[in-house]
């Protein structure tokens, strides 16, 4: 489509940075030399030929020519606006620069030939669309600019090359992108690429526009939100003097407090993170009362507050004795703990490897033993504050390790509130009825309670709402459950177990006149010098109106009876002061509701009829007397079998057969009726049938219950025992040795059988309960048949019992 052709001879005039395409109309300052030297030396060639000068218009970038210049003419040579001499020169067309030559005046002459542009006519349909687009894209960007005059001369122009060459006249084009129109020779090339760097342009004017309005909007709604933030605080202010209020009585600089604050390094530089933050939220933002929350809680947390121990180990140990009867495991524990704790101390061992010597106890028994209570008592003798965390029934997580900040009314958990309200960071925890913690589709609790309660990495506890370490290392854990087995395997494996196994009667007395009495005495209105109770009333009053391992229901047994006596003085029926005798109970609170069997009339005992014995069983409410009854069904019936009531586990079923087999097949040498057990039903039952029953502990018991159906011999009354038996009579050991002696000796009952590889646990047993008791350890059910059935009354065939 192009053409070169027209030789021509003539003067350079450099342009540096800047580019002239063909058709335009610029202006030059001659007081540039080499402007100057080339305009003067085209006028004096122009006086040899007619016509206008003419010079090569040439861009001049970084030194080096482009190779296409732009022909031009000098229309005008006078002075610029400002003054200065110049010449108004116009673009004519393309020439190719060629050689070097020589000519007059001080100008660079060059030879170059003209270049040709043709365009077909008519012109094709993709240009007609080309021209259309162009003129609609310039069109759209002059109006933006408001440059409506130019407008109507762009759509004037008709010739594919002048449109094209036209955009030399856009300011955004870059030198460069106007040689590169320069140098294209294809007018219809030109014109793509000229509407290719247009339509560029307004994209990113399109996108910077959008820019600068979102960042309008912005910086408006700033200026508006300070303006309201003004008017507020004007608000505020007036309401604070019209109620009196002192400007600034809350402070939120909340910076300062936290500069000011005594704060581990890290969680200072949490705290600051959030400061900025908060900051940077603004008063409506949600995040920015999420934060104040998190920092009140950080700044109440008191993350350098320590109480000095006391260790004094004889006045600690008086502090627990003073408090508590009994219990001497959980004293002699406390007791070692400080005494390792101060020797430590005193060899600079306090901390080791970041960690602090903490303690982790489970104190393990039935109801009403004093477990709570024990963790204030510790508390007390080592100078600690103490916090209660009650854990029965909990089942989220979050309790113990608290909610992401993300929540609405996240809090942290309860090992983190138990400290910010403790006030120090070595409190005594008391665990609560750590095993009623419950799971669900929450999570579980306990497992959450794996790292709080392990030595070994709760130097390092992280909850959820805080996200900052905390040291849990110096803080003792006391733990309290009733059952052992409810206690997740893991957990349990963490704490050191104690057990409380209950009080001896003696015991009993102590603490209820040292401690239940007084206590009861200032809750009735009454003076100890008004109503005083006999030892003897008091043992009477647990002996026989309460039956427990604890002390709970004989402290309700001593409110019952001192709110009696304070009414009865108010109705005029009784003159104080007044002493309680054993005799009184009667008439003030009614009879007796546990009488011992040895105590009661013969005919009227369990045991006055074969077939019944007393066995010794653990509950969660302690240990406790278990009777076991059996009996033959009548011939004529036709029942056979083993029948099994009163709600037994599998284990307990099991051993019922056991014992059953082992009279089978011994059964002569023991010289009983065991034909009887081929032909006859027997059934085996245990009151009370509502509360379930399970264990292998029962197996000697059912023997012998057994052995004294067959044998009409009775069972001795004043016999309990405990043990499991297996198919050969062997007596295997079973647990809660202890608890059962307790609940023995609480029974009345005066002779206790139990295995002879528990021997051991004797020694956990109250010194004054072991010399109240005949204990006898045995190793075969025919020692158990022999200490436990009364002798034969005659040579006669026994009379077996039967059942109706």
């Amino acid at each position: 489509m192009a053409s070169t052709s027209t030789p021509l001879t003539l003067p350079v005039l450099p342009l540096d940075d800047e580019v002239v395409l063909p058709g335009m109309v610029v202006p030059l300052d001659l007081s540039d030399s080499e402007v100057r030297a080339a305009v003067e030396a085209a006028q004096a060639a122009a006086k040899a030929e007619p016509g206008k000068p003419k010079v090569l218009l040439v861009p001049r970038i970084d030194g080096t020519y482009a190779g296409i210049g732009v022909l031009g003419t000098v229309e005008q040579v006078g002075r610029l606006a400002d003054g200065d001499p110049g010449a108004l020169i116009r673009g004519r067309g393309r020439v190719r620069i060629g050689a070097g030559t020589t000519g007059p005046g001080a100008a660079l002459w060059v030879e170059g030939t003209t270049v040709e542009e043709t365009v077909p006519d008519p012109l094709p349909g993709h240009v007609t669309e080309l021209v259309k687009e162009y003129k609609a894209l310039a069109t759209a960007w002059l109006r933006k600019r408001g440059a409506w005059q130019v407008v109507d001369r762009v759509q004037a122009i008709d010739d594919v090359s002048a449109l094209a060459d036209n955009s030399g006249y856009s300011p955004f084009l870059t030198t460069e992108q106007k040689v590169e129109l320069l140098e294209t020779a294809d007018p219809v090339a030109r014109l793509k690429l000229a509407t290719q760097q247009l339509r560029d342009h307004l994209a990113e004017q399109d996108v910077a526009e959008s820019i600068a309005k979102d960042v309008q909007e912005g910086v408006d709604k700033q200026q508006r939100e300070f303006l309201l933030r003004r008017q507020l605080e004007a608000v505020r202010k007036e309401l604070r003097e019209l109620n009196g209020e002192e400007e600034g009585a809350e402070s939120d600089d909340y910076r300062a407090r936290v500069e000011a604050a005594d704060l581990p390094e890290k969680v200072r530089e949490a705290a600051l993170k959030e400061v900025d933050k908060l900051e940077r939220a603004s008063d409506q933002s949600p995040e920015g009362s999420w934060i104040r929350t998190w920092l009140d809680t950080v700044l109440e947390m008191p993350w350098n507050e320590r109480t000095e121990d006391q260790y004094d180990i004889q006045g600690a140990r008086s502090v627990l004795d003073a408090e508590h009867a009994g219990l001497q495991d959980v004293k002699e524990r406390i007791t070692e703990y400080l005494a390792v704790r101060k020797r430590r101390v005193e060899r600079g061992l306090g901390v080791v490897g970041g960690r602090r010597g903490g303690a982790v106890l489970a104190l393990v028994g039935p109801p009403g033993v004093g477990k709570t209570s024990l963790g204030e008592s510790v508390a007390h003798a080592m100078g600690r504050t103490f916090v209660r965390v009650a854990l029965g029934g909990v089942r989220d997580e979050a309790e113990i390790r608290g909610h992401r900040r993300t929540y609405v009314g996240a809090l942290p958990g309860r090992i983190v509130r138990a400290i910010k309200e403790a006030g120090s960071m070595n409190p005594v925890v008391l665990l609560d009825e750590i095993d009623k913690v419950g799971s669900d589709f929450r999570g579980d609790p306990a497992a959450a309670l794996l790292e709080v309660l392990d030595p070994a990495q709760n130097h390092t506890f992280r909850d959820h709402y805080l996200e900052v370490e905390l040291d849990l290392s110096d803080v003792v854990f006391l733990a309290t459950a009733n059952v052992l087995e409810a206690i997740p395997e893991p957990l349990a494996d963490r704490m050191e177990i104690v057990r409380l196994d209950g009080y001896t009667e003696d015991e009993k007395i102590v603490i209820a006149r040292d401690h239940l009495l007084p206590r009861q005495l200032e809750r009735a209105g009454l003076g100890t010098d008004e109503v005083e109770i006999d030892e003897s009333a008091l043992r009477r009053l647990a002996g026989e109106y309460t039956r427990e391992a604890g002390v709970r229901n004989l402290e309700r047994s001593i409110a019952r009876l001192l709110r009696k006596i304070a009414a009865q003085n108010e109705l005029g029926e009784r003159e104080l002061p007044f002493t309680v005798g054993a005799d009184d109970l009667r008439d003030l609170i009614g009879r007796p509701h546990h009488v011992p069997e040895s105590a009661q009339d013969p005919a009227e005992r369990r045991t006055s009829v074969p077939g019944v014995a007393t066995g010794l069983a653990v509950t969660g409410a302690g240990g406790d007397v278990l009777y076991v009854e059996a009996s033959l069904a009548d011939p004529e019936t036709g029942a056979s079998g083993l029948t099994l009531t009163g709600q037994l586990g599998d284990v307990m079923k099991e051993s019922a057969q056991i014992a059953l087999s082992f009279l089978r097949s011994h059964g002569a040498e023991l010289e009983l009726p065991v034909g009887d057990l081929k032909d006859r039903g027997v059934h085996i039952h245990f009151p009370a049938g509502a509360v379930p029953k399970d264990g292998p502990s029962a197996g000697i018991t059912m023997t012998t219950a057994l052995a004294s159906l067959l044998s009409g011999r009775l069972v001795r009354t004043d016999v309990a025992m405990t043990g499991e038996v297996s198919l050969t009579g062997r007596v295997l050991p079973i647990g809660g040795v202890k608890q059962k002696l307790l609940a023995a000796h609480r029974a009345g009952v005066t002779t206790v059988i139990i295995p002879k590889r528990n021997e051991p646990d004797l020694d956990d047993v109250p010194a004054e309960v072991l010399d109240r008791l005949d204990v006898h350890t045995v190793t075969d059910v025919r020692q158990v048949l022999e200490l436990a059935l009364s002798p034969a009354t005659s040579t006669a065939a026994p009379e077996v019992p039967v059942a109706v």
